[in-house]
């Protein structure tokens, strides 16, 4: 059975229901006053919607038994748990293969004043390779974006490499585009273009 755990930012939904709902109170005062300029005005509110749900909302990082995907705005990346080399915060979480390093877009380390909240308690009992000789950065605090999605990968990662398992070369990731979501975007901006030239 698939026990798999999706972690997507939680700012990150609210955001995305407040632009919908700002959008959605724009698009009924234009439909509800009517007029020529409606229809025309009514592509920015659209994208804007739009933008918020793929950048805010889609992203995410999906652990389960048979690797790590990032889905970032326009590709997902799965990582088999064998691809994986090394696991760093600094930034947001990112994941070394030999194909190359992938960076979570939902995951971003926490800012420095988010940061400056911890205290020596909060980072007792963390997977061993959070640590760089007795320092954890920023990144892999818990209750962060990029710490807790760091913390169940590392544990699951280092519970494969205790076993027995490694990373290996051989093992590559899979990149996906995700067109459909491109070519709505495209076809917003054309759109929301199309009525400032009208």
């Amino acid at each position: 059975m698939d026990t798999s755990i999706t972690i997507r930012p939680s700012f990150g939904r609210i955001l995305t229901i407040l632009v919908a709902l700002i959008s959605a109170a724009a698009l009924g005062s234009l439909f509800f006053a009517g007029g020529a300029d409606a229809l025309r005005v009514a592509a920015f509110p659209l994208l804007l919607a739009y933008a918020a749900w793929l950048t805010l909302w889609q992203p995410h990082v999906r652990i389960a038994h048979d690797g790590v995907t990032l889905r970032n705005v326009f590709t997902s990346v799965r990582v088999p748990w064998a691809a994986i080399q090394r696991i760093d915060t600094q930034w947001a979480l990112t994941l070394f293969t030999a194909d190359g390093k992938h960076v979570a877009w939902a995951a971003p380390a926490p800012g420095r004043h988010a940061a400056s909240r911890f205290g020596p308690n909060d980072v007792r009992n963390l997977p061993a390779s959070a640590y760089e000789g007795s320092t954890v950065r920023p990144g892999d605090l818990p209750r962060s974006d990029s710490g807790d999605a760091a913390t169940i990968i590392r544990t699951r990662w280092e519970a494969l490499q205790h076993s027995g398992g490694s990373a290996t070369d051989s093992t590559h990731v899979e990149t996906r585009v995700h067109a459909a979501d491109v070519a709505v975007l495209a076809a917003l901006v054309g759109f929301a273009v199309l009525s400032v030239a009208l």
